[in-house]
Formats: structure tokens, C-alpha cells, sequence
């Protein structure tokens, strides 16, 4: 990135609301940018009252970079096969364990969805990171992972996690015989995580534009999308017009079901 811009950058990964304070607090000359997961901001405005910052006020949308869906997975010796198997489960009077990788993430909305469009029950198990939550659906401690097919499909394709649905209209092409929810008659629950470039607030458009067309450029070499793919990511450069109205209707949508669930930050 610094050598399609300007040489000299400071980037803050999301590691949320120390992040995105940071980034807040930086010059808006384009040398500071935050590449942010959608939970920082479109689910965490809803969830948390007392955030030490507001996306709207705070932040300039630049471009979505990638996009990856959830995919539900099982320990490879659970005898579940589909997502239809797990509501089963549930509703033999079994405790069925659906993990995710916190309170508030894209993983806990998936579960949050697949609750609400099944009626089944299900504990959730709220993890502080994607890794423990892996490590203990691998070893059977839980019984079922919500979480990004990037961080999934190393296991997937190493034999120690079983996928049996994702969260898309259509299969992945990276998890062909994996089929989505809505085959498995499990209808609406589309839950997809993004990463996207933002700046500080009174950036300038014009270093936004210039800032647009170097992620663009980035993203538009062919091994960088063939390694991105490779890796459950899916190329997704946008216009900041376009990310804006992404954030403002996935902020609308989990906003709602935050709201619907009665999701509380504990």
C-alpha cells in the first residue's frame, strides 16, 4: 500500500475502540488510515452505549477490501452432517453449544440469526478470539463454530473441522460441496464480515479518491486476488459511496436484530 501512496504511512488494525481512537485522534492528510472488520462499525454502535467514538462523526469510508461469510463447522467425529442435524439436536432436550469468537461479532449475529429463523435453542458460547474457539470445537468441547471462512478453510482443508453450511445465497468456490443455509431449508440468515479502509473525519475527498484508487489498483493484481481467494477472502473493492450505503444498511440490519434478540454486551 505505502508504495502505490505516499510513502509513509501509519495503519491501525482493528483492535477496536483503542483503534479506532487512534486513528480518530490522527491527521486527516491520508497518512493515517484504520482497516476495521464490520463489528467495530456496524454492530458495536447498537451493542455498546458509552463507545468513546461514532463511525458517522468520527470516520470516512474509503473502500471495502474483502469480504468473508461465516461457515458453520462441527468437530470432524461429530456425527452431525448439516445444519438440519444440529437443529435436531437441539431439540431433543440435548444443551447444544454454538461457539463464537466474542459478544457482538459477525459470528455471534450468525448464531443469533440461525436462532431466530430455526426457533431451536441453542447455548451460546461466547469466546474472546476465533483461535480458542476453534481449538475447542476441533477437540468436541463445544459442538458447533460460527465463525469467517478465512480463518476456517486451513482447518477445513487439514481435515480437522467438518463444514456444513454457510452463511451466502449461493455456495463458495472455495467450499463447492458445502452447501448454504437456505438449501438446508434454513432460510435468511445471510451474515457476511468485511474489511474496510477508513480515515479520519475531514480527510479530504480528494485524498479519499486518490486512497480509493490505490486499493483498487492493489486489489485488481491477479496474485494478490488468487492468494486472497485461496485464503476464503473475496475481493471487494468499492467506491466510498458504495461503502457508505454498505455500512449504513448492515448497520440497520444487525441494529435491528441486536434490538429483536434482546443482545446485551455482557
Amino acid at each position: 500500500m505505502a508504495q502505490l501512496w505516499r510513502g509513509s504511512l501509519n495503519c491501525a488494525i482493528n483492535c477496536g475502540a483503542i483503534a479506532v481512537s487512534a486513528v480518530t485522534k490522527g491527521p486527516a492528510d491520508g497518512s493515517v488510515f484504520f482497516l476495521t472488520s464490520a463489528g467495530a462499525i456496524v454492530i458495536n454502535p447498537s451493542l455498546y452505549k458509552n463507545l468513546s467514538y461514532r463511525p458517522e462523526r468520527d470516520l470516512v469510508p474509503v473502500s471495502i477490501v474483502v469480504t468473508t461469510p461465516q461457515v458453520l463447522v462441527v468437530p470432524l467425529q461429530s456425527k452431525v452432517n448439516s445444519a438440519k442435524d444440529l437443529v435436531a439436536q437441539s431439540r431433543t432436550g440435548r444443551s447444544v453449544s454454538l461457539a463464537s469468537s466474542g459478544i457482538g461479532s459477525m459470528q455471534h449475529m450468525a448464531i443469533e440469526l440461525f436462532k431466530a429463523s430455526t426457533s431451536a435453542e441453542f447455548l451460546h458460547v461466547a469466546y474472546k478470539g476465533a483461535a480458542p474457539a476453534i481449538t475447542d470445537t476441533i477437540g468436541g468441547q463445544v459442538d458447533a463454530f460460527f465463525g469467517d471462512a478465512s480463518g476456517l478453510v486451513p482447518f477445513v482443508d487439514g481435515k480437522k473441522l467438518k463444514p456444513v453450511a454457510v452463511t451466502t445465497a449461493k455456495r463458495l468456490p472455495y467450499l463447492p460441496d458445502v452447501p448454504t443455509l437456505d438449501e438446508s431449508g434454513i432460510k435468511g440468515v445471510y451474515a457476511e464480515n468485511w474489511y474496510g479502509l477508513m480515515v479520519p473525519a475531514g480527510t479530504p475527498p480528494k485524498i479519499v479518491q486518490e486512497l480509493n484508487g490505490a486499493v483498487r489498483r492493489i486489489l485488481e493484481n491477479k496474485d494478490v486476488k488468487a492468494n486472497l481467494t485461496k485464503m476464503g477472502l473475496t475481493p471487494a473493492p468499492s467506491t466510498a459511496a458504495e461503502f457508505s450505503d454498505r455500512i449504513r444498511a448492515d448497520g440497520g440490519k444487525w441494529s435491528k436484530l441486536i434490538a429483536e434478540r434482546n443482545v446485551k454486551p455482557e
